[in-house]
């Protein structure tokens, strides 16, 4: 059998360590799902329903792995579903590798079926992004886009033409040029070197050392740094704030930590961030600078794995080019030891109440079911290593706060972009990742409708993933936040018949409950964590329970009353809830 073109691209990829390719066929990509046919034994083919989430899978597999995720798409349209997941990794930064056929080169520019250019399509969302014209650029192009993708923690793209998939692995129609050939020996990424400069460290140290109220912000880039996190925290005496995407820095009841930032964050740390004299920013790009300090009233110091980003977000005093947790380990011997320790004492008093207030609203006897009682149960009964997938939208603030990291517990979410529908894509890729490990989907009413037939996927390829489904029957993210500008709700509740999720899960082989009544939450969530396959826990929740900010401002309470009296049609159940959470923090 001859070897043809797409078996150097499977093989080279199998030689990076690629070990699964997400992805769904097509006429386009006949030719590379031949090579992959002929390579199973090295590269594993996950079939899926949607394009859309096979991109998702490898943003979610590279996201968890730190391996690059692989995706795969036909020609045309099939391209075109990729670009959402691509972008979740392109915004959050990770290695992703997709994959796309081509028309045959001898009818391209005539306007051919399906002729899709997507070379020019995903020059926004790629870091690399080449028309393969000639078998002999690979493997070399190969190598190229996983380097890339690796160097710039983004997203490279390779399209095939359907003639070159199936042509001779060593043909070279033109032999003008001598074509580049890698070494026969396995391919690596050289990483590179995470140290900062020794000016720029001490730098950074002597602005720390001034600090009277530090504050440490730590994002997805300090992941794998925690006992430097805490150990900068003890010396210094800072408080730390986690963003959403960063939640897994810290045990969420270290003493050090006042918990998320933002919308979805709490109100200890939004007034960490109106008091504080100097930010140590870590391995974090937050974007909503509205959330930090206002200019000129701190000094900020940011450790940043990428030079573009360091310093570009809120004027920076000392950025610093480094890998967190090697700069961190070269920050600590220069750090004074605070003798102080008033500052942090202050904020582990104001996390108390809060903790406090948020485990008076996982209120078992509420009726309709309360969301942060939904997840609260999930936190109670799951593993100390479980992997939590959120979709966002309302679960992402029920997530934020009541989603415990604990032992070896992760967090993953569709951090900048905030897509819909990602959460249940990621578990599948995760749990592909760490087969022995707890790894449940937590996602809306909205997301999972989006892309649900890949619970038929989870079923097919036997994943004993888990999926609780927050089903308030709404948009509720946008409800509120019509609300917020003044306006009444419009065009966010779902019309009748209500969906019921769990019908889904069991017509696909896996397990299915429904729950509209609180008692039912804590049975139905264990039996599904404890049922030996894909399980889904369909739970209706209040769907006027508002995700509040952590403080609320005077502007957003005008707005909220404004919108009320213009008529908001479902005003009496939100004030009824509202009063309702009111009084179960004061009886706390």
């Amino acid at each position: 059998m001859a070897r043809i073109a797409s078996e150097a691209l499977i093989e080279r990829l199998a030689e990076w360590g690629v070990d699964t390719v997400f992805g769904l066929p097509g006429d386009g990509i006949n030719g590379i799902m031949e090579g992959l046919r002929r390579h199973r034994d090295r590269v594993r083919f996950v079939l899926v329903h949607h394009e859309e989430a096979a991109a998702f899978m490898a943003a979610g597999y590279a996201k968890a792995t730190g391996r690059i995720g692989v995706c795969l798409a036909t020609s045309g349209p099939g391209g075109i579903h990729l670009l959402n997941g691509l972008y979740d990794a392109k915004l959050d930064h990770v290695p992703v590798l997709a994959i796309t056929g081509m028309q045959e080169t001898s009818v391209l520019g005539t306007g051919y079926q399906q002729e899709v250019h997507l070379d020019r399509l995903f020059a926004d969302v790629a870091e690399y992004n080449m028309m393969i014209t000639n078998p002999a650029q690979l493997p070399s192009l190969v190598d190229l886009a996983i380097r890339t993708a690796y160097a710039r923690r983004g997203v490279a793209h390779l399209t095939l033409p359907n003639d070159l998939q199936v042509a001779a692995a060593d043909a070279d129609p033109y032999e003008h040029v001598a074509p580049a050939r890698p070494p026969q020996t396995a391919p690596v990424y050289l990483q590179p070197p995470g140290i900062p400069r020794q000016e720029d460290i001490e730098w950074a140290a002597d602005v720390l050392n001034k600090a009277e109220r530090p504050a440490i912000l730590v994002g997805q880039g300090a992941l794998h740094a925690r006992q430097e996190v805490l150990a900068v925290a003890e010396t210094l005496g800072a408080p730390v704030v986690k963003t959403l995407p960063g939640k897994a820095v810290l045990p969420d009841d270290s003493p050090y930590t006042t918990g998320g930032i933002g919308l979805l964050g709490t109100r200890p740390s939004e007034e960490l961030m109106e008091e504080t004299d100097v930010l140590f920013m870590v391995g974090t790009n937050f974007p909503y600078s509205k959330f930090l300090p206002e200019p000129g009233k701190a000094r900020v110091v940011q450790f940043e794995a990428d030079p573009v980003r360091a310093g570009a977000r809120i004027a920076t005093d000392v950025p610093v080019v480094c890998d967190a947790k090697e700069g961190l380990a070269a920050l600590l011997p220069l750090l004074t030891p605070r003798d102080d320790s008033a500052h942090l004492a202050k904020y582990q008093k104001m996390m108390a109440k809060w903790r406090s207030d948020m485990r008076s609203l996982e209120n078992p006897d509420r009726d309709p079911i309360a969301p942060q009682y939904a997840i609260s149960v999930v936190d109670d009964l799951a593993t100390d290593d479980a992997i939590l997938t959120c979709d966002s939208g309302t679960i992402a603030t029920w997530a934020a706060r009541h989603w415990t990291i604990r032992g070896a517990r992760e967090f993953y979410l569709s951090g900048t972009l905030a897509s819909m529908a990602n959460g249940l894509p990621y578990a599948i890729a995760m749990q592909h990742a760490y087969p022995d490990r707890q790894v449940i989907a937590y996602v809306g009413d909205g997301g999972f409708a989006m892309l649900m037939a890949e619970f038929l996927t989870a079923v097919q390829h036997r994943l004993p993933i888990k999926v609780i489904v927050n089903n308030n029957n709404s948009l509720g993210q946008i409800l509120w936040e019509q609300m917020v500008l003044g306006y009444p709700e419009h065009g966010v509740r779902f019309a009748a018949p209500e969906a019921d999720f769990s019908a889904w899960a069991r017509s696909c082989g896996g397990f299915g409950a429904k729950v509209s009544k609180a008692v039912d939450v804590a049975p139905a969530v264990r039996e599904a964590l404890q049922h030996d396959g894909p399980a889904l826990v369909d739970v209706d929740v209040n769907p006027n329970e508002p995700p509040m900010p952590g403080k609320v401002s005077y502007d957003q309470a005008k707005s909220f009353a404004q919108a009320f009296l213009k008529g908001q049609p479902h005003r009496a159940a939100i004030a009824s809830t509202l009063f309702k959470d009111r009084i179960q923090r004061l009886g706390d």
